[in-house]
């Protein structure tokens, strides 16, 4: 089952690319069914030249390699994703919750420090 289609997922910087990881898809999809409601994807997969990584200083992250996704939700919402991405072994959290574009950052990049937990 998936509740993450291809087109939610692939680069929106008009390139159109989907290198996302199946393993990361299935751990979304186990996410989705405890949370029981939509969770909208607001960035999946970036590629290399995405301008968000391609400004980055340190080289494209975690989005650039399928490991990683930023999911539009707040409040309770986040508060309760945030818990059973935990309990469910995601190793790296990003917390945006100021603004009109409020995400939380999964990433399952164990390449990088972990575990680990940052706002932005």
């Amino acid at each position: 089952m998936t509740y993450f289609s291809d087109d939610e997922l692939r680069c929106q910087c008009g390139c159109g690319q989907l290198k996302f990881s199946d393993d990361v898809r299935d751990k979304l999809d186990v996410l989705r069914e405890l949370m029981g409601i939509p969770l909208p994807v607001t960035s999946g997969y970036r590629c290399p030249d995405h301008p968000i990584e391609a400004r980055k200083e340190s080289g494209p992250g975690a989005h650039s390699t399928g490991l990683a996704v930023d999911i539009g939700v707040q409040g309770k919402d986040a508060h309760r994703l945030i818990a059973l991405a935990m309990m469910h072994d995601c190793p790296r959290i990003g917390i945006n919750q100021k603004g009109s574009g409020r995400f939380i950052h999964l990433d399952w990049d164990y390449t990088k420090p972990n575990p680990t937990i940052w706002s932005y």
